[in-house]
């Protein structure tokens, strides 16, 4: 039986040094080789379920006399979880994916890195410009599916009955009898893409689109898991209709994941549902790194010729995995009623849209729904600033002349109704002379969303500009700081959102500047009791140099809709934002 290594740091840590060993026999047999010189020592970081695949194809390629351009070939195959090798990336280009963290330290940058899906490298061009990795041809297959214990699917009509998405819709947000479960989607492709299905699904339902999105993803969240190990062991241990019932009963994954799992005997064995339209299946992309030298280049495609031939899909076979087409070699053990071909086959996007990615995934739908999952699952404690300066009853044309402030509204109502009863949240408006000598002023404490929505959701809609009124922003950010760092709580993400036309502080009183507002947030601030600043700046016209200087002191960002239209999708991506908590 494989043991899958996923979350298994020290047995991972041993086997790449396993690995390791490995390669540098690779490279020993291949220079004895005749007819070649030098050595090009290839490193290869895969996803766990298929390095062994890649692993005995490399061997035989390197023993059968690999070379590149009369250069001896070595490969050195390592496992590495595709989170590990995307924080690393991100950690080289300055940028953060939501959910991904630092680097762990284990990871290092490969020459060919084989993540289980595209979607990685997707949201890793769209965040950093510099990232650009090239091939990127799929090398396996694995559709994503959804699992359940066969005595589950057969109450629902499984085999027999085609099951649909909507079938599943209302089971998640309407019955009480299925517990469903997801691995983080932040840091998990398969649950990433199944996240993206029920979301699209969801979104199908018109007027009830938005209320159903959030029930899925509550749901979801419910019963999610860390790791595919954790979320693997929730499913029904015991033929028992006790254990059954209160055992995990749905959840998407790989279909890899679901032929693993039974291979193990389990009681009650996992069927997989192959739902249409199918969810982006994982395609184990083959990423040339950016910057890997030139003579490595020419090894990795020779490489990628051994891993696109034939005989390579009956490696792929005895790890579960199907190749490329969607077909399987031999030693594949297929789920009862799976198609072949199965799963979405993998779509090259042009340059200009983010590069590579896998099904018909889209940037910008990947990093809203993250940030939408980010919003509903992680409940936080947030003042809400809202700028009612004059400016802000500017009209946007490609909002069908809609304000400024209208938009806003909009986008922090749908924030809100994305909230959790388990999120505080408060309300302040600023503007200049407000009342009491003060440029801002509190419509809402910071309270519990449970008792405080209705208040939040009427004092929003009540909110106007001030006629002719101009903006303090510096004494606001103070107050506001001063405000959140008092009521500070721990084991939440403590932060002020502050929506604003950007055009700068401009406070008739003088009120303080802006080098005294940044010895004031040094001097206060707590790095036992962080607060973070998110500034949303509107239109073109923001001066984001201050802002920058600002938060780069009490941690946060700043995020600018430059068509104002778009503050929806902004002020998402600005609330998902979670540093480490305390």
């Amino acid at each position: 039986m494989r043991m899958k290594l996923r979350g298994a740091g020290v047995i991972a840590a041993a086997m790449a040094l396993v690995l390791v060993s490995v390669g540098v026999y690779f490279g020993y047999r291949q220079v004895s080789q005749p007819g070649c010189s030098g050595e090009a020592k290839l490193n290869v970081a895969a996803a766990s379920e298929i390095a062994p695949a890649i692993e005995k194809a490399a061997k035989a390629w390197v023993d059968g006399g690999a070379q590149a351009d009369g250069v001896c070939v070595a490969v050195n195959v390592v496992q590495q979880e595709p989170v590990d090798v995307a924080a690393v990336v991100a950690g080289k280009h300055g940028v953060a994916l939501a959910g991904v963290g630092l680097a762990n330290g284990t990871a290092t940058m490969p020459d060919v890195w084989v993540p289980d899906s595209s979607t990685w490298l997707l949201r890793l061009t769209s965040a950093a410009q510099g990232f650009s990795p090239s091939n990127g041809q799929s090398i396996a297959r694995s559709p994503v599916v959804v699992a359940m214990p066969e005595p589950v699917a057969q109450q629902i009509g499984w085999p027999q009955k085609k099951i649909s998405w909507l079938d599943l819709l209302g089971q998640l947000t309407t019955g009480t009898s299925i517990k469903p479960g997801i691995v983080e989607p932040t840091r998990d492709a398969a649950g990433l893409s199944g996240l993206l299905a029920l979301g699209a699904q969801a979104g199908t339902l018109g007027a009830q689109a938005q209320s159903a999105q959030t029930a899925v993803l509550r749901a979801l969240a419910s019963g999610k898991s860390a790791l595919r190990e954790d979320l693997l062991a929730k499913f029904p241990r015991s033929t028992d209709p006790a254990s059954i019932a209160q055992a995990l009963s749905v959840a998407p994954l790989s279909e890899e994941d679901v032929v693993q799992y039974n291979s193990t005997k389990p009681p009650i064995p996992l069927a997989a549902l192959y739902l249409e339209p199918a969810p982006t299946s994982l395609d184990y992309p083959y990423a040339v790194m950016p910057g890997t030298d030139p003579m490595k280049a020419k090894a990795a495609e020779g490489l990628f010729r051994v891993l696109t031939a034939k005989d390579f899909k009956n490696d792929l076979g005895a790890q579960h995995l199907r190749a490329a087409d969607g077909t399987w070699g031999d030693g594949f053990e297929a789920p009862a009623g799976a198609p072949s071909p199965a799963g979405t086959p993998q779509v090259t996007k042009s340059a200009d849209s983010g590069g590579t990615a896998a099904g018909s995934a889209d940037p910008a739908v990947v990093n809203t729904t993250l940030a939408t999952w980010t919003a509903v699952t992680l409940p936080a404690r947030m003042l809400a600033v809202i700028d009612i300066s004059g400016t802000m009853g500017g009209k946007v044309p490609s909002a069908g002349n809609a304000t400024r402030m209208k938009l806003t509204q909009q986008a922090a109502t749908r924030g809100l109704g994305l909230f959790s009863d388990d999120w505080a949240v408060g309300l302040w408006v600023f503007s200049s002379n407000l009342g009491g000598g003060k440029d801002y002023k509190e419509l809402v404490p910071i309270q519990p969303v449970s008792s405080g929505r209705s208040a939040l959701l009427g004092q929003l809609g009540a909110i106007q500009p001030k006629k002719g009124g101009d903006t303090g922003l510096y004494d606001t950010i103070l107050a506001a700081y001063k405000n959140v760092q008092k009521g500070w709580q721990s084991g939440r993400v403590n932060s002020i959102v502050m929506l604003t036309d950007g055009i700068g502080n401009d406070d008739p009183d003088g009120g303080i500047s802006q080098a005294g507002l940044l010895r004031e947030l040094n001097s206060i601030k707590d790095k036992s009791k962080p607060v973070q600043l998110i500034i949303i700046g509107l239109g073109d016209e923001v001066n984001r140099g201050p802002l920058d200087q600002i938060t780069k002191v009490t941690g946060g960002g700043v995020f600018v809709a430059k068509d104002p239209a778009k503050i929806g999708e902004i002020f998402l991506q600005a609330i998902s934002r979670r540093p480490n908590t305390n």
